[in-house]
């Protein structure tokens, strides 16, 4: 037995260095119906620790070039089982036109067959979409791009779209509204304007406004929005928030820098372990914002900001 399970080991060893091999030319990403036979993930990322659910906006990977199969490796790279995925990528790969006066109407039209498949293509990998962010949910935006961007949140399986928190209360009305006819949430993102009452008239507007609390931005914009005030932020409006971002920043005060994850001011420890010892069913996505140092890439950064994750919550 236990020279053919060394035997069996070799051959695992073998077949997967021949696999990264061919991963690296670039074969595995040479189309949908490639990846569909690959059995490259025999191990599937999990970046879910003690019932908190850690991944990533894909934003994180703006540095590096990708399509939509290039971006799926980065992800799984990184070790991350779900993602916040931005709109790019999914929609160049469901067809959107390159001339920009006509994709209002290709958003109204398409079909949700392209986005079903990355949905499959990447819950075959073992990466989940818990948020979608397309640029398609402004006021600027007609009500069919903005049916089209939740039917898509759908479609990937995603519970909201996010975009950020509007001025304009009659907009995050009309999106609300929206919401509640498809059944999805609208995930309200907000920067240094962050207090804790920013999303109380959104909230109060419909039941699928919700709340993506970037906690590096809050702690960035200092006075107030202090460490204490937002773990009591968070336990306060906990039933309200659908998605988080996590990012280390220096508070005003100190100059509100984005830095590698335990240099700044976020708190980003306590805001684990509280979604932890809470149970709060809330994902958090690793944000990189900071600027990656040379020699390294994206990927790494957030294989580090994970690690970091991990490490806080004593997996």
């Amino acid at each position: 037995m236990a020279a053919h399970d060394n035997e069996s080991n070799m051959l695992s060893r073998r077949s997967f260095l021949i696999k990264g091999s061919m991963a690296s030319a670039g074969l595995l990403l040479a189309g949908s119906s490639v990846w569909s036979k690959s059995q490259f993930w025999k191990g599937l990322p999990n970046s879910k620790f003690f019932g908190v659910q850690v991944g990533a906006i894909t934003y994180s990977y703006r540095s590096m070039p990708h399509d939509i199969h290039q971006l799926l490796q980065y992800i799984v790279d990184s070790g991350l089982s779900a993602v916040e995925l931005m709109g790019e990528a999914v929609e160049d790969f469901a067809g959107k036109p390159a001339d920009k006066s006509k994709v209002a109407e290709w958003r109204a039209t398409v079909s949700m067959d392209k986005f079903k498949e990355v949905r499959k293509m990447f819950k075959k990998a073992g990466v989940t979409i818990y948020a979608f962010k397309p640029s398609a949910l402004g006021a600027g935006n007609t009500d069919a791009e903005i049916e089209y961007a939740l039917r898509a949140t759908k479609a990937l399986g995603a519970q909201s779209a996010t975009v950020e928190l509007p001025k304009d209360p009659t907009h995050s009305k009309r999106l609300g509204d929206l919401a509640a006819k498809h059944k999805v949430y609208i995930g309200y993102h907000a920067h240094t304007q962050a207090t804790d009452t920013a999303w109380d008239v959104a909230l109060s507007q419909s039941p699928y406004n919700s709340m993506n609390l970037d906690c590096g931005h809050y702690i960035a914009a200092g006075g107030a929005n202090t460490k204490e005030a937002l773990l009591a932020l968070i336990q306060a409006k906990h039933d309200r928030i659908t998605s988080m971002h996590l990012k280390d920043r220096k508070s005003k005060e100190h100059g509100a820098a984005n830095l590698p994850w335990g240099q700044g001011d976020t708190p980003i420890k306590e805001i684990l372990n509280l979604l932890k010892d809470k149970k709060y069913k809330i994902p958090v996505s690793i944000e990189l914002e900071y600027q990656v140092p040379e020699g390294s890439d994206a990927v790494k950064e957030v294989q580090k900001c994970l690690a970091y994750a991990k490490a806080a919550l004593g997996a």
